[in-house]
């Protein structure tokens, strides 16, 4: 092997850059239209053949490049975008390192068509990945850039061989265009595949034309449960739209999120989005959403990836308690028959009394509400619900609650039950019905069955009693404070000196969370005192983590989190179970305190409490009306 040092020709410096920014036909497809979106273009027209292998095409309405700029185009480290190094420090457009057509050139036939009027007269550029030498042409064209890129990896077998089958690249090129679409509602795009239309989304920047769009991407089901938000706060702006809880994925491929309008991938997104969804999601599941974050551009760096698909925040920290407490709030403000009341307004009135007049029914000790300093007080309260199932003379254990004959013909209007007169008052037309109408019956000693506006109501009491009191658990510990207690033997830990030294910069962490920190030599930390509901844990583990956490990340939520997993434990087992007999003012009491409970539609472990079936869906059932 040569020992010399020697130039690279210009032709293996742009292949090596491309082994950066080319991987395959879709990072193609993204390099020339962002380019497009930085020209200004309203309007972009892919087509491309076998997956985007055997050609790509790209055609835009931007401002176009100027004769003399063509050769300079596909040169590399040539840009329009950036003039000088503080240009970096606050990064406007989406491509900025000049380097994209030059690395596609070189391991590529590209042919570049441009005009900067509506003359329809232009002038092309083309190399071939050999020389890298640009040739200059005429060419027809109307205002805007053509760029038609054609087998790709010619001269770079081995780069073309891990090229997937065409169905993936397509796929992987589809994908490709819809973060893009979902980044600019105000650009049309349509993508054609082996002369076949596949996309042709159309422009628009109204609410309605926007979520038109999510729709298009993201589908009808994601739209149909998604929440809109908009938070500002702190030189922060975060918007789009996060799917419910119940809408969640085995996979993670419905998350779209970007910063300035570019999407990227961050580890502080990432976990912020997580603790937002800890409480609500079922293991293993994963949350959809479509959100866009604006910042100010000097706060964040973009060039840290040759992708551009990694990004750095100036202040992380600051940026990942706003997208957790934005979101995080955003799902909890969910409550049973909100989405329905805010589409219908109109249709919240059915037969029956109204919400006001079941406030003063007897409530259960569902409902029991301990002062904020008694955790165990409301642990004894809801204790007493531990009471066994006696089942009625006569009735094997386990078996289902006998439903009572019908009393009354059937008239058209709701049947009137033997027994069920709690339930369902007389029809009052002209009083509102509360979202989750009015308990009917217990089926198997484990739902709840409740008639509504809408239709019919099914709830699982252990899941939905089980996420009312963790919330009132929650609440009830933090506006009580960390209770601590001191050890008897304090616990030493072996740190190492940046570990001991990050305790003593941010110890007023720990002694927010009940934690008594001692540093006892340079590599040496003494706990005396935790948190009382973290008692026989592993503290020694924990105080590690936190750590970790405040070196690497600069905060950490380990603490809560853990005590959060304690109050849930507690809760599941201080919640009413399979098989309790409930009366009817003890079902409706459990119906209204989910109404006002935050996070009511999943328990603990993100289990769905509660599912409706709309009247017109049973008369389907039944063929009424057909």
């Amino acid at each position: 092997m040569p020992d010399r040092i020697q130039q690279l020709s210009p032709r293996l410096a742009n292949q090596i850059a491309a082994g950066e920014v080319v991987e395959r036909p879709a990072s193609v497809i993204k390099e020339l239209l962002e380019n497009s979106l930085d020209a200004g273009a309203t309007r972009l027209d892919v087509e491309i053949d076998n997956g985007g292998i055997k050609r790509i095409k790209v055609r835009d309405n931007g401002k176009g490049i100027a004769k003399e700029d063509l050769p300079l185009a596909l040169a590399r480290h040539a840009t329009s975008k950036i003039h000088a190094l503080e240009d970096l420090e606050a990064v406007a457009t989406l491509g900025f390192r000049g380097e994209a057509l030059a690395s596609i050139s070189s391991v590529a036939r590209l042919a570049l068509t441009s005009s900067r009027d509506d003359s329809g007269k232009g002038w092309q550029v083309s190399a071939e990945g050999r020389d890298m030498q640009a040739q200059l042409s005429p060419a027809a064209h109307p205002r805007g850039t053509t760029v038609d890129v054609r087998d790709l990896f010619f001269n770079t077998p081995a780069r073309r061989k891990f090229l997937r089958t065409e169905k993936t690249e397509f796929n992987r090129v589809d994908d490709t265009i819809k973060r893009l679409a979902l980044s600019r509602f105000d650009v049309s795009i349509s993508l054609r595949h082996n002369g076949k239309g596949v996309h042709n989304l159309r422009a628009g920047d109204g609410r309605v034309e926007m979520e038109r769009r999510v729709a298009q991407v993201c589908g009808p089901a994601f739209m149909q449960n998604a929440l809109h938000i908009d938070v500002e706060r702190s030189g922060l702006r975060m918007w789009g739209w996060v799917a419910e809880p119940a809408f969640s994925r085995s996979q993670a491929d419905l998350q779209f999120f970007y910063v300035n309008g570019r999407a990227i991938r961050d580890k502080v997104v990432s976990h912020a989005v997580r603790r937002a969804f800890a409480d609500v999601l079922y293991h293993g599941r994963h949350p959809a959403f479509v959100l866009y974050l604006e910042l100010d551009p000097a706060s964040v760096d973009v060039n840290v990836h040759p992708t551009k698909h990694e990004v750095r925040f100036r202040d992380s920290r600051l940026v990942h308690d706003f997208l957790f407490g934005s979101l995080h709030r955003a799902l909890a403000d969910v409550r049973p028959g909100q989405r329905e009341e805010a589409a219908q307004p109109q249709e919240e009135k059915v037969g029956g009394i109204s919400a006001g007049e079941f406030a003063g029914q007897h409530k259960m000790p569902l409902s029991a509400r301990p002062s904020p300093d008694s955790l165990q007080q409301q642990m004894n309260t809801y204790g007493a619900l531990h009471q066994p199932y006696q089942p009625q003379p006569g009735v094997a254990e386990g078996a289902p609650v006998a439903v009572p004959a019908v009393s009354e013909p059937d008239t058209g209007s709701a049947p009137r039950v033997s027994g069920w007169n709690a339930a369902m008052p007389a029809a009052a037309e002209s009083e509102e019905a509360p979202p989750l109408g009015y308990a009917l019956a217990q089926l198997h000693g484990i739902y709840i069955l409740a008639q509504s506006a809408q239709g019919m109501i099914v709830v699982d009491m252990h899941a939905a009693h089980e996420r009312i009191v963790y919330e009132q658990m929650k609440a009830a510990h933090a506006a009580g404070g960390i209770q601590a207690q001191p050890l008897l033997v304090p616990v030493s830990l072996a740190v190492s000196q940046r570990e001991a030294d990050c305790f003593e910069e941010r110890s007023e962490v720990f002694t927010s969370l009940g934690f008594v920190l001692q540093r006892a030599g340079p590599e040496t930390l003494l706990v005396r005192q935790v948190p009382t509901m973290l008692h026989g844990a592993e503290v020694e583990q924990l105080v590690r983590d936190v750590l970790s956490d405040l070196l690497a990340e600069g905060g950490s939520d380990r603490i809560g989190e853990r005590i959060n997993e304690i109050l849930s434990t507690m809760a599941c087992h201080g919640s009413v179970r399979a098989n309790r007999r409930l009366t009817v003012p003890e079902m409706n009491a459990l119906l209204r305190d989910m109404e006002h409970t935050e996070r009511s539609g999943q328990c603990n472990h993100g289990r769905p409490t509660w599912t409706q079936v709309k009247l017109a869906d049973m008369d389907k059932w039944f063929m009424r009306g057909q």
